[in-house]
C-alpha cells in the first residue's frame, strides 16, 4: 500500500512560526515511518518561504531515511504542490499537479533541461521527476497515464465538504488506467482496505497523517 501525505500547516493551532514547526516535525514523523511520498501543498506562501521549508523539508527527510535505512536516496519522496520551479530549485523529488495545471510532459520538458544530458545538472536533483496528478474521473486518470503522469491521485473518493463524492465504483473504473492510482477524500482506518479492493495502489490524505501518530497509523494500515 502506497502512502501519500498530504501538508497543510493552516490546520496546526498557534501562530505562524509554531505552525511551520509542528508541520516540519510531522514531516519527520512521517519520513522516519516509511510514507512513501509528502506533497508540501503550502499554497498561499511566497515562492521564497516555500522554497526555505522545502529545503529545509529535504534536509529533514534526508536525514530520518538515513537513520531508517541504509539505502540512498530515502524511501520518502517530496513533491512540490504545482510549482515545477520550487522543486528544482530544492532538490525536491518531484511535483504534484492539479488537473488545470502544465502537462506531465511539460513538466518532463522543463525538468530535464535543467537537469538532463548536457545541461548544467544540479548536484542533488534527481534527473527524472516523479509528477503525481489530481484527477476527478476516470477520463482524467486515463488522460494523465497518457501524459507519462508516474500516479494519479483520485479524489473525493467518501464524502468531501462541498464537493460531490465519487464513490468506490467509479474508483474501481479509475484503477483501470495502466499507472498507480491513489484514493483520497474522506479516507479513513476503516474504509481504506475498501479502496485497495477497488484497485487503488494506494491512499492519500491529509488529517489522517497530520492528526494523528503517523506510526500507529502506518502499522494499521500495511497490516
Amino acid at each position: 500500500m502506497l502512502l501519500y501525505y498530504i501538508t497543510d500547516r493552516t490546520a496546526f493551532p498557534g501562530d505562524e512560526p509554531t505552525r511551520r514547526r509542528r508541520l516540519l516535525d510531522k514531516i519527520a514523523e512521517a519520513a522516519s515511518q516509511g510514507i512513501d511520498y509528502i506533497q508540501l501543498r503550502e499554497k498561499d506562501l511566497s515562492t521564497r518561504d516555500l522554497a526555505a521549508l522545502a529545503r529545509e523539508a529535504m534536509q529533514i527527510i534526508g536525514e530520518k531515511g538515513k537513520l531508517t535505512t541504509d539505502h540512498w536516496p530515502p524511501a520518502t519522496a517530496l513533491l512540490i504542490n504545482s510549482r515545477t520551479d520550487v522543486a528544482l530549485a530544492t532538490a525536491a523529488n518531484g511535483v504534484h499537479l492539479q488537473s488545470n495545471d502544465i502537462s506531465p510532459q511539460g513538466v518532463r520538458t522543463a525538468w530535464e533541461s535543467k537537469c538532463g544530458a548536457g545541461a548544467p545538472a544540479r548536484e542533488n536533483s534527481p534527473q527524472h521527476p516523479l509528477i503525481a496528478v489530481s484527477c476527478h474521473s476516470p477520463l482524467e486518470v486515463a488522460q494523465a497515464a497518457a501524459n507519462q503522469a508516474s500516479f494519479a491521485v483520485f479524489a473525493p473518493v467518501f464524502e468531501k465538504k462541498d464537493a460531490k463524492h465519487s464513490g468506490l465504483e467509479v474508483l474501481t473504473q479509475a484503477c483501470r488506467a495502466p499507472i498507480p492510482v491513489l484514493a483520497l477524500g474522506g479516507i479513513t482506518l476503516q474504509n481504506a482496505q475498501s479502496c485497495l479492493q477497488a484497485g487503488a495502489a494506494g491512499i492519500a490524505a491529509i488529517r489522517l497523517f497530520q492528526e494523528n501518530d503517523i506510526a500507529t497509523i502506518v502499522r494499521q494500515l500495511r497490516s
